[in-house]
């Protein structure tokens, strides 16, 4: 939505900043709805650095594909399907981050991001009067760190979780789980597995979750055993339909 150009700069900057969060939002929830990457392939793990999120620089939207940090530990292209590429876009063009090393879903907590600007800035040689001033010009932390090309880190997947419990909880979604009450970020790859499965049959569907064949035939052994069933209903009905002749 365009703001009135008599818009206060700081109101411009909240409006902004609100687009930004929930645009990131939209874009994780797209990501890990389609693409069936892990969560821990996708965010940052604080314990392992090599775990350090994917940055704009590991996606390619024109082919469609993302450089991930695979469970085998090594990096492997990723499918982004078309149902991706959209929000993928429309939230980088809101973002139009500095440099492509930017994380693709950046932390927006407030008190990391108010120490990283204050950290770098003063290692840039600003003083600390200066620093508040400078800060006190942006209604966000995160809307300084754009202008300024301050990279703040990736979130986590403790972190994304919170999201997508926060987005539960707004949309009133009701989760009958055992383990939680939202929808968490496994239940995305689960669901594309299930439908590949269906489509294309185990082979497609463990190359795509990055699996073996095996481990996908375990998992989803359901779908077989009821293929399996209504293969041997349809027997039974061949046989009782020729011994009525």
């Amino acid at each position: 939505t365009t703001l009135p150009e008599d818009t206060d700069p700081l109101d411009k900057q909240r409006a902004r900043y609100a687009a930004l969060k929930a645009a990131r939002d939209r874009a994780l929830v797209f990501v890990l709805a389609y693409t069936a990457v892990r969560v821990g392939e996708l965010l940052r793990d604080p314990n392992d650095p090599r775990r350090r999120g994917v940055r704009w620089e590991d996606l390619s939207l024109d082919d469609g594909s993302m450089d991930v940090y695979r469970k085998k530990q090594q990096w492997d292209a990723a499918s982004l399907p078309d149902p991706v590429i959209s929000p993928l876009r429309s939230y980088r063009r809101l973002m139009d981050p500095p440099t492509e090393r930017w994380p693709v879903f950046p932390t927006f907590d407030q008190r990391t991001l108010a120490t990283l600007v204050q950290d770098d800035l003063a290692d840039r040689g600003e003083r600390p009067n200066a620093i508040d001033e400078r800060r006190g010009e942006y209604a966000r932390d995160f809307i300084l760190a754009l202008e300024e090309d301050i990279r703040p880190p990736s979130i986590t997947t403790d972190g994304a979780r919170s999201i997508l419990q926060r987005l539960s909880d707004n949309a009133e979604i009701d989760i009958d789980h055992p383990k939680h009450d939202y929808l968490a970020p496994h239940g995305g790859r689960r669901g594309m597995g299930e439908v590949l499965v269906r489509a294309f049959g185990y082979t497609v569907a463990a190359r795509y979750l990055d699996n073996s064949e095996e481990m996908v035939r375990e998992r989803y052994s359901h779908i077989e055993a009821g293929e399996l069933g209504d293969v041997a209903t349809e027997a039974l009905e061949e046989i009782d339909s020729l011994t009525q002749l």
